[in-house]
Protein backbone atom coordinates (compact mmCIF):
# COMPACT_ATOMS: atom_id res chain seq x y z
CA UNK A 1 0.00 0.00 0.00
CA UNK A 2 1.39 3.58 -1.04
CA UNK A 3 1.95 6.16 1.60
CA UNK A 4 1.82 8.69 -1.25
CA UNK A 5 -2.32 10.09 -1.01
CA UNK A 6 -4.56 9.70 -3.97
CA UNK A 7 -4.85 13.46 -5.85
CA UNK A 8 -8.32 12.85 -6.73
CA UNK A 9 -10.07 11.91 -3.72
CA UNK A 10 -10.99 15.29 -2.24
CA UNK A 11 -13.39 13.05 -0.22
CA UNK A 12 -10.80 12.16 2.24
CA UNK A 13 -9.38 14.29 5.48
CA UNK A 14 -5.69 14.71 5.49
CA UNK A 15 -3.71 15.16 8.86
CA UNK A 16 -3.33 18.71 8.81
CA UNK A 17 -6.91 18.97 7.33
CA UNK A 18 -7.91 17.11 10.86
CA UNK A 19 -5.80 19.27 12.54
CA UNK A 20 -7.42 22.50 11.09
CA UNK A 21 -11.09 20.75 11.93
CA UNK A 22 -9.59 19.83 15.63
CA UNK A 23 -8.73 23.24 15.96
CA UNK A 24 -12.30 24.55 16.59
CA UNK A 25 -13.19 22.43 18.95
CA UNK A 26 -12.49 19.00 21.33
CA UNK A 27 -12.72 16.90 18.03
CA UNK A 28 -9.05 15.76 18.55
CA UNK A 29 -9.85 13.68 21.97
CA UNK A 30 -13.25 12.69 20.01
CA UNK A 31 -11.89 10.99 16.80
CA UNK A 32 -8.70 9.57 19.23
CA UNK A 33 -11.48 7.42 20.25
CA UNK A 34 -13.51 6.51 17.47
CA UNK A 35 -11.92 8.24 13.96
CA UNK A 36 -15.67 6.85 12.31
CA UNK A 37 -17.58 9.03 14.04
CA UNK A 38 -19.16 12.15 13.69
CA UNK A 39 -18.28 15.57 15.33
CA UNK A 40 -20.18 18.23 17.06
CA UNK A 41 -17.78 22.17 16.35
CA UNK A 42 -18.72 24.96 17.01
CA UNK A 43 -18.59 27.93 14.49
CA UNK A 44 -16.88 31.02 14.33
CA UNK A 45 -13.73 29.99 16.02
CA UNK A 46 -12.26 29.12 12.83
CA UNK A 47 -14.84 28.83 10.06
CA UNK A 48 -18.58 29.78 9.44
CA UNK A 49 -20.89 27.26 7.71
CA UNK A 50 -23.66 27.91 4.98
CA UNK A 51 -26.19 24.98 5.28
CA UNK A 52 -28.03 24.52 2.58
CA UNK A 53 -30.71 21.19 0.85
CA UNK A 54 -27.99 19.02 -0.88
CA UNK A 55 -30.02 19.57 -4.58
CA UNK A 56 -29.53 23.50 -4.35
CA UNK A 57 -26.38 23.22 -2.48
CA UNK A 58 -24.86 20.86 -5.65
CA UNK A 59 -25.87 23.47 -7.86
CA UNK A 60 -24.08 26.03 -5.82
CA UNK A 61 -21.04 23.18 -5.84
CA UNK A 62 -21.10 23.47 -9.51
CA UNK A 63 -21.32 27.03 -9.53
CA UNK A 64 -18.45 27.82 -7.35
CA UNK A 65 -16.23 25.04 -9.46
CA UNK A 66 -17.50 25.30 -13.00
CA UNK A 67 -17.70 29.10 -13.17
CA UNK A 68 -15.98 30.90 -9.90
CA UNK A 69 -13.16 30.46 -7.57
CA UNK A 70 -13.80 26.62 -6.32
CA UNK A 71 -14.96 26.50 -2.89
CA UNK A 72 -13.26 25.79 0.30
CA UNK A 73 -14.24 22.26 2.51
CA UNK A 74 -18.23 21.02 1.47
CA UNK A 75 -19.68 18.13 3.77
CA UNK A 76 -23.11 16.56 3.69
CA UNK A 77 -25.29 15.88 6.64
CA UNK A 78 -28.75 14.39 6.80
CA UNK A 79 -29.82 15.92 3.27
CA UNK A 80 -28.51 19.37 3.80
CA UNK A 81 -24.78 20.59 2.04
CA UNK A 82 -22.26 22.23 4.49
CA UNK A 83 -20.47 24.91 2.62
CA UNK A 84 -17.54 26.15 5.32
CA UNK A 85 -16.75 29.71 4.65
CA UNK A 86 -14.08 32.36 6.55
CA UNK A 87 -15.17 33.65 10.09
CA UNK A 88 -17.79 36.56 9.77
CA UNK A 89 -19.21 35.19 6.67
CA UNK A 90 -22.28 33.68 8.54
CA UNK A 91 -23.26 37.35 9.61
CA UNK A 92 -22.49 39.20 6.46
CA UNK A 93 -24.39 36.96 4.23
CA UNK A 94 -27.53 36.89 6.53
CA UNK A 95 -27.35 40.96 6.37
CA UNK A 96 -26.80 40.23 2.33
CA UNK A 97 -29.51 37.84 2.12
CA UNK A 98 -31.94 40.12 3.92
CA UNK A 99 -31.30 43.14 1.80
CA UNK A 100 -31.92 40.82 -1.59
CA UNK A 101 -35.07 39.51 0.23
CA UNK A 102 -34.01 35.75 -0.79
CA UNK A 103 -36.70 34.01 -0.32
CA UNK A 104 -38.83 36.59 0.85
CA UNK A 105 -42.86 35.83 -0.35
CA UNK A 106 -43.64 37.45 -3.24
CA UNK A 107 -40.20 38.79 -4.14
CA UNK A 108 -37.70 38.27 -7.35
CA UNK A 109 -36.43 34.96 -5.40
CA UNK A 110 -39.60 33.43 -4.01
CA UNK A 111 -39.04 29.92 -4.49
CA UNK A 112 -35.33 29.56 -3.84
CA UNK A 113 -34.57 27.52 -0.49
CA UNK A 114 -33.21 29.37 2.33
CA UNK A 115 -29.66 29.14 3.36
CA UNK A 116 -29.07 28.32 7.08
CA UNK A 117 -26.09 30.63 7.83
CA UNK A 118 -24.15 29.27 11.61
CA UNK A 119 -22.24 31.51 13.12
CA UNK A 120 -20.59 32.09 16.28
CA UNK A 121 -22.47 30.79 18.99
CA UNK A 122 -23.57 27.68 16.28
CA UNK A 123 -22.05 24.61 16.18
CA UNK A 124 -22.60 22.01 12.99
CA UNK A 125 -21.94 18.08 12.47
CA UNK A 126 -19.02 17.45 10.59
CA UNK A 127 -18.38 13.95 9.47
CA UNK A 128 -15.48 12.05 10.50
CA UNK A 129 -12.04 12.28 9.01
CA UNK A 130 -11.71 8.93 8.78
CA UNK A 131 -14.95 8.38 7.09
CA UNK A 132 -17.53 5.48 7.82
CA UNK A 133 -16.38 2.42 9.14
CA UNK A 134 -18.54 0.84 6.74
CA UNK A 135 -18.67 2.65 3.57
CA UNK A 136 -21.89 0.63 2.60
CA UNK A 137 -23.04 1.53 6.13
CA UNK A 138 -24.96 4.69 4.81
CA UNK A 139 -23.49 6.84 7.08
CA UNK A 140 -25.79 10.29 7.62
CA UNK A 141 -22.51 12.58 7.32
CA UNK A 142 -19.78 12.46 4.71
CA UNK A 143 -17.36 14.68 2.72
CA UNK A 144 -17.66 16.32 -1.00
CA UNK A 145 -14.23 17.91 -0.18
CA UNK A 146 -12.44 17.14 2.88
CA UNK A 147 -10.35 20.18 4.29
CA UNK A 148 -6.72 19.20 3.34
CA UNK A 149 -4.27 21.85 4.91
CA UNK A 150 -4.50 23.63 8.38
CA UNK A 151 -4.96 26.58 6.62
CA UNK A 152 -7.59 25.94 3.90
CA UNK A 153 -9.02 28.59 1.37
CA UNK A 154 -12.33 29.38 2.91
CA UNK A 155 -14.65 31.51 1.09
CA UNK A 156 -16.28 34.86 1.68
CA UNK A 157 -19.78 35.95 1.97
CA UNK A 158 -20.11 37.61 -1.78
CA UNK A 159 -18.52 34.26 -3.16
CA UNK A 160 -21.33 32.24 -2.06
CA UNK A 161 -24.01 35.05 -2.12
CA UNK A 162 -22.57 34.74 -5.79
CA UNK A 163 -22.90 30.83 -5.96
CA UNK A 164 -26.34 30.99 -4.61
CA UNK A 165 -27.51 33.86 -6.97
CA UNK A 166 -26.24 31.74 -10.26
CA UNK A 167 -27.70 28.09 -8.63
CA UNK A 168 -31.09 29.95 -8.11
CA UNK A 169 -31.12 31.75 -11.70
CA UNK A 170 -30.74 27.79 -12.89
CA UNK A 171 -33.35 26.34 -10.98
CA UNK A 172 -36.06 29.13 -10.94
CA UNK A 173 -36.00 31.75 -13.68
CA UNK A 174 -35.27 34.84 -11.87
CA UNK A 175 -36.82 37.63 -13.62
CA UNK A 176 -36.80 41.64 -13.02
CA UNK A 177 -40.13 42.19 -14.32
CA UNK A 178 -43.28 41.02 -12.55
CA UNK A 179 -44.97 38.06 -13.40
CA UNK A 180 -47.19 38.39 -16.65
CA UNK A 181 -51.25 38.68 -15.49
CA UNK A 182 -53.01 35.29 -16.48
CA UNK A 183 -56.34 36.60 -17.05
CA UNK A 184 -55.18 39.37 -19.11
CA UNK A 185 -55.70 39.57 -23.10
CA UNK A 186 -53.57 38.74 -25.55
CA UNK A 187 -53.31 39.37 -29.18
CA UNK A 188 -51.55 37.60 -31.64
CA UNK A 189 -49.63 41.08 -33.18
CA UNK A 190 -48.42 38.66 -36.17
CA UNK A 191 -51.85 39.27 -38.22
CA UNK A 192 -51.43 42.79 -37.97
CA UNK A 193 -52.45 44.58 -41.43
Amino acid sequence: MSSTPNVSDVSGVTPDGAAWLASAGPARTLWGERPDAPVVLPCGVVFDVVSVPAIFGRRMLDRLWEEGPGSGPVAEYRGRMLLFGAVGTAQRLHALLRWEEWGAHGSRTDGVPPLLCHGAGDAVTVPAPAGPARPDAGSPARWLVAPDSRSPWLPGPEVLLWAAVRAARAAVRISIFPPADRDANVYDVSRRR
